[in-house]
């Protein structure tokens, strides 16, 4: 093949526009926000989630910045965490956090399960306090909304904690997706062989993942009977806004909740945000058009271990329309069933007029690989990333700008809960963004919000 010359790169007009509108200041940077009570300029950082991923964003910060202030609901988290900062104020309830003294606080990190994402990250930004919240951004479509609006009016750092988004892999299948390597994009395959979901014992013990089979992710329905609650869990607290229902280890710990639709989306919306991501960044994707989903019989409390959803999305400036199919679980991409790719467990296919990009977190291949042997692939025009933690830490000090603020990250995280509404509807949904409404199905519209339990409002 003769080597190709790069086609240069721009973004459109549209995506310009409406990325820097929705970040408030977006990819222009904001102005530097440094607290002058904090010694060495370093940032006043308050912890909402203080074990797992909050431990490991805490460990990425903790060396530059200081630690003022600890949440979280399990008494084990906070005492670990408190422990390495003993000057820390520790609350068990966020709320009172926010009701406490705020203005030695410069930033907030969220890391608590993602049905109380918007609850903890909504007052922050109307603090005008910039906010790292974990992915997905919301538990639905109707929060994320609420948190893209508010993260505009503050005009604030933000950032969602997608840190494939912060790769060299991601950047350079961006780069080639932008200088038309394989001609302009109409189709892209995206699928994962995760299946924590609605399944059988038996289908979870084969899956050979000792998680699913040690910790219950097998139980097919809601438990008829509570458990006690451990010691050192504030279960109610920890319910938040969600219809109340007794303790079970099928819930917590670890990531039990993850496929129960009161606390979560399963796979579609956690794993989406990383693997949808990259499509989405390098074609330009916002709101689609349609969405259509397929798997088994939607179950009213878990989600689904397989399914998959078709979403279908206009032109976007010289970008043609273009479709991005999901596949969780046992489905996998026509492409791969019929052994034309190589057969990763989890990829992305972008499919163009003149050949294929596939990709992972860590690899990408041009297919036919035969035919792009020679292929010169484009200059690095984005460069490395310091991580998505120091890479929000210096939005904040610097003004510098973070590439999964809110305004990018937001319309991201409310088309792979799209996904789900189609599924749960069991019916293709016309998606009017503007108004949140589902024209065609306005019985669909009750999967995009629910009613919070008392005592909970997001304002």
């Amino acid at each position: 093949m003769t080597s190709k010359s790069p086609t240069p790169w721009r973004p459109s007009r549209r995506r310009f526009l409406q990325t820097s509108a929705a970040a408030g200041a977006g990819l222009l940077g904001f102005p530097a926000i440094v607290s002058s009570r904090s010694p060495n300029s370093k940032l006043n950082l308050a912890f909402i989630g203080a074990g797992g991923r909050g431990a490991k964003d805490m460990a990425e910060m903790e060396p530059t910045e200081n630690i003022v202030a600890l949440c979280d609901v399990n008494a084990h988290n906070l005492e670990s965490a408190h422990a390495k900062h003993p000057k820390a104020r520790i609350y068990k309830d966020f709320r009172k956090l926010y009701d406490d003294k705020t203005d030695d606080i410069d930033a907030v990190v969220v890391a608590t399960t993602e049905h109380t994402h918007a609850f903890a990250t909504l007052p922050a930004l109307q603090l005008k306090k910039p906010v790292y919240c974990e992915k997905p951004l919301t538990r639905d479509v109707f929060e994320c909304r609420k948190v893209i609006e508010a993260a505009a009016a503050a005009g604030v750092p933000t950032q969602m904690g997608t840190q494939m988004h912060a790769t060299d892999n991601f950047r350079r299948v961006v780069e080639l997706v932008r200088a038309n390597a394989v001609g302009p994009i109409r189709e892209v395959h995206v699928w994962v062989s995760r299946s924590w979901g609605l399944q059988s014992r038996e289908e979870a013990e084969a899956a050979k993942d000792p998680l699913l089979a040690k910790n219950g992710l097998w139980v097919m329905d809601r438990p008829k009977e509570g458990m006690p609650v451990p010691d050192f869990v504030d279960w109610d607290l920890w319910i938040g806004p969600a219809p109340w229902r007794e303790y079970h280890d099928c819930y917590l710990p670890g990531p039990m909740w993850y496929r129960w639709w009161d606390f979560a989306n399963g796979t579609m919306s956690d794993l989406g945000s990383h693997w949808n991501d990259l499509p989405f960044w390098a074609l330009e994707l916002d709101a689609p058009l349609t969405v259509e989903a397929f798997g088994p019989d939607p179950h009213p409390e878990i989600a689904p271990a397989t399914m998959s959803a078709k979403y279908e999305y206009g032109q976007r400036g010289e970008l043609p329309p273009v479709t991005l199919t999901w596949y969780q679980g046992n489905m996998k991409p026509p492409q791969w069933e019929n052994g034309e790719i190589p057969q990763w467990g989890n990829g992305m296919l972008f499919i163009g007029d003149d050949g294929m990009i596939l990709a992972d977190y860590r690899n990408n291949i041009l297919l036919p690989e035969e035919k792009f042997k020679d292929f010169e692939r484009p200059p690095m025009s984005i460069e490395s990333s310091p991580g998505q933690q120091v890479e929000f830490l210096e939005a904040i000090k610097n003004g510098t700008p973070t590439l999964c603020h809110f305004g990018y990250s937001g319309p991201l995280t409310e088309a792979n809960h799209l996904g789900n509404v189609a599924f749960r509807a069991g019916t293709k949904l016309e998606w009017d963004s503007k108004n949140l409404k589902i024209p065609n199905a306005p019985e669909a519209e009750r999967f995009l919000k629910r009613e919070y339990r008392e005592g909970w409002s997001l304002g």
